[in-house]
């Protein structure tokens, strides 16, 4: 078949431009998308009248072959043919002859590429969204046999309250909730729909724009035609989205890596998750945590790298915008597979009990609730946490905890302790205390599971 553009030309394309030109090996996995947005085309022409019911039902018929034998490999790609779009349309000529030649009637590519792109980044959230899902089932389902588990929470890497457990992996549902949410608002952006905007000025022919957008469930038609040809804001909008849900899996990645450490020695991961060294034979290396953390680069990269391509683009379509594919695949891909490996990870990595409880009492971690015990007892907020300071100085001085110091060598510090200080001393105490909503202590973060459980139908039995 001559090019779809080659009437005004007189000579063959160098094979050279083809190559460069070319998108087909990128771009052939729209071809499930492709086809459908032109069955929704097909229909809305035969139900208008600009070809007959029966040519309609002809151009579906073949179209659902020619998807069937791209999912089998059996439809050879060309470099000559450019991208899957003429693909599909070359095959369906090849079909039906001029029925397949009525196909692209009252479209262009530029509007066909942007639905098939909403098409695909549509399904895309809705497959991210899902997976994001059974990460947060991974953590909720691990928390109740971590309740009774206390470790030491964290500022700038240095040891500052302690935390049940659990509320450390309720903290990772929280991030990943606010990712569904920014997907979730995100897919209202792309549930817009381009088909029928034609190159830039829609089209005098008598089509029905909002037909073909209600038979593939997109919310409305754009509303702009001169818009809808230079509109890639909702590929950048979702690999935003990725960029983010790449910065909480690394975050988590890392947190875990320094857990698996001799240094910390809070987590031991399953051997099915982790490597060896080939010259060190003691060697348990935490791979795929640090591939988690180092393949978020290339998610993040993906948004700035489509900002770039957009940002010198005049009114409407640019060729340009045939590299925006790349960019938004491979964040996707790439977030796909962190997120498929993530849950069994989180479910067997094991926290090392004893090996936390061995230290757990060091770092101070009960002194802002000692400080919280004197603003009870009407001291000044500025003045509890000085006189605390002093005395972790002294108990650093002498080689000692805070809940080892006499009641005297407290009262010395500050009139106002008494005896039920040592009610609050102590790691297991300092967490007891902690009873605001959403804090770490044990009932609170029970009041979180449920929750959890609830919003992710989860039983309390796991």
């Amino acid at each position: 078949m001559s090019k779809a553009w080659g009437g005004r030309f007189e000579q063959a394309t160098d094979p050279r431009v083809e190559q460069f030109t070319e998108s087909i090996s990128f771009d052939a996995r729209l071809a499930e998308v492709d086809v459908r947005g032109s069955q929704a085309h097909a229909r809305m022409l035969g139900r208008v009248g600009l070809i007959t019911s029966a040519e309609a039902e002809q151009l579906c018929a073949a179209l659902d072959a020619i998807g069937q034998e791209i999912a089998r490999g059996e439809l050879p790609f060309q470099t000559s043919l450019e991208d899957i779009h003429m693909h599909v349309e070359t095959a369906l000529i090849q079909r039906l002859g001029d029925v397949g030649r009525r196909l692209h009637t009252g479209r262009s590519r530029n509007d066909q590429v942007a639905t098939d792109l909403k098409l695909y980044v549509r399904d895309a959230i809705d497959q991210v969204d899902r997976l994001l899902i059974d990460v947060q089932r991974a953590f909720v389902e691990r928390s109740p046999a971590d309740l009774e588990v206390i470790l030491p929470g964290y500022t700038h890497l240095q040891r500052a309250q302690p935390v049940v457990a659990a509320h450390y992996w309720l903290a990772y549902c929280e991030k990943f909730e606010r990712d569904r949410q920014r997907l979730a608002d995100c897919r209202k952006r792309v549930n817009i729909s381009p088909l029928g905007a034609a190159a830039l000025a829609g089209t005098s022919l008598p089509i029905d724009r909002h037909l073909t957008a209600s038979l593939l469930g997109f919310a409305e038609p754009a509303a702009n035609s001169l818009d809808v040809s230079s509109d890639r804001d909702f590929l950048i909008e979702y690999c935003q989205c990725l960029a983010l849900i790449a910065a909480h899996l690394s975050t988590w990645a890392e947190e875990w890596i320094l857990w698996c450490t001799t240094e910390f020695g809070f987590l031991k991961l399953p051997d099915a998750y982790t490597t060896g060294s080939s010259i060190m034979p003691q060697k348990r290396n935490p791979d795929v945590l640090e591939l988690v953390r180092g393949k978020s680069g290339r998610v993040m990269s993906a948004a700035p790298r489509l900002l770039t391509l957009v940002k010198g683009l005049p009114l409407a379509y640019n060729r340009d915008l045939q590299e925006d594919k790349l960019a938004v695949f491979d964040a996707h891909d790439t977030i796909v597979a962190c997120l498929e490996l993530m849950p069994a990870v989180v479910l067997g990595g094991g926290l090392q009990v004893e090996r936390i409880n061995a230290r757990l009492e060091e770092g101070f971690l009960d002194a802002t609730t000692l400080m919280e015990y004197l603003i009870k007892r009407g001291v000044p907020m500025r003045t509890g946490h000085e006189t605390v300071g002093k005395l972790v100085r002294d108990c650093e001085r002498r080689g000692c905890r805070l809940a080892e110091l006499s009641l005297a060598d407290l009262q010395g510090a500050c009139p106002q302790i008494e005896e039920g200080v040592f009610g609050v001393l102590g790691v297991a105490n300092a967490v007891r205390a902690l009873v605001s909503y959403g804090s770490g202590g044990r009932a609170s973060v029970e009041q979180q599971l449920s929750r959890w459980q609830q919003r992710l139908g989860i039983t309390s039995a796991g």
